[in-house]
């Protein structure tokens, strides 16, 4: 478990909130959806900070803010892919090191295991966390209904700050402001729910015959599924489960367009 989430904090920052959102002049902070994520100091001041450079490489690739974004990890690389959509597709805003990871490789089984989970979540705004002790963070939605199916268990497993964690993906601050107000845009401006796709490594033909032999070969055949389908479309596949399984199904963008 990553126990980042404050309670506390929460209700002593409605008030903190409701003022930001009047005075505050951001375009994160007057959204026209009425579900818009929450607001902190932390948060306000972080996007202020990080939208000079964030600007600067929407500008060079010819992107978007508040355009909807997609999150991909690498657990091996010890990487995180943000993707901003582009027209259809989807094009890769940058490429961050994750400052620290806990665990081996394999997904997250139960509670105080120190394992971070693999496979495919969903963030919606109400799982955005400016008041956080980490710094800011966001809830990947562990267990989602695949590890409910095979009665994995834990709780509070986020995108973090800080560079301390227990089972979470953490990032240094200064990367997650810029994680965090690309996330917070993107859901302020109508994307309903963000996909973050886990993975152990990157489904590369070496990687995969090089584990093999794994316990886990069959899950990450499962996964590389939603790995494959992303790798040829650049844009995320529609999950589901079925039958225990992820399954893999195209967008109707797609499908409109066969």
């Amino acid at each position: 478990m990553c126990r980042i989430f404050s309670f506390y904090h929460e209700y002593m920052h409605v008030l903190l909130s409701f003022i930001l959102f009047i005075f505050i002049p951001s375009p994160a902070l007057h959204a026209e959806e009425f579900n818009t994520p929450p607001l902190s100091y932390t948060s306000v001041a972080a996007y202020h900070r990080s939208l000079p450079r964030i600007h600067a490489i929407l500008d060079s690739k010819q992107l978007s803010f508040g355009a909807p974004v997609f999150v991909r990890i690498f657990k091996q690389e010890n990487e995180l892919e943000l993707w901003i959509q582009n027209q259809q597709h989807y094009k890769l805003y940058k490429t961050y090191i994750i400052c620290f990871n806990s665990g081996t490789l394999g997904p997250k089984l139960q509670e105080g295991d120190r394992q971070s989970p693999e496979g495919f979540y969903q963030v919606g705004y109400n799982q955005m966390n400016p008041w956080s002790n980490y710094h800011l963070a966001f809830n990947l939605g562990y267990p989602n209904e695949y590890d409910r199916y095979h009665k994995r268990s834990g709780s509070a497993l986020m995108i973090h700050g800080r560079c301390s964690s227990d089972g979470c993906f953490a990032m240094t601050d200064y990367y997650m402001d810029e994680i965090y107000t690309l996330v917070n845009e993107a859901l302020s401006h109508g994307q309903r729910l963000m996909q973050v796709h886990i993975f152990p490594f990157r489904f590369s033909e070496q990687n995969m015959k090089n584990h093999q032999d794994s316990p886990w070969y069959p899950f990450w055949t499962n996964l590389k599924e939603g790995y494959d389908f992303f790798e040829d479309h650049h844009i995320p596949p529609v999950i589901s489960v079925v039958n225990g399984r992820y399954a893999v199904s195209s967008p109707a963008s797609i499908q409109q367009l066969a």
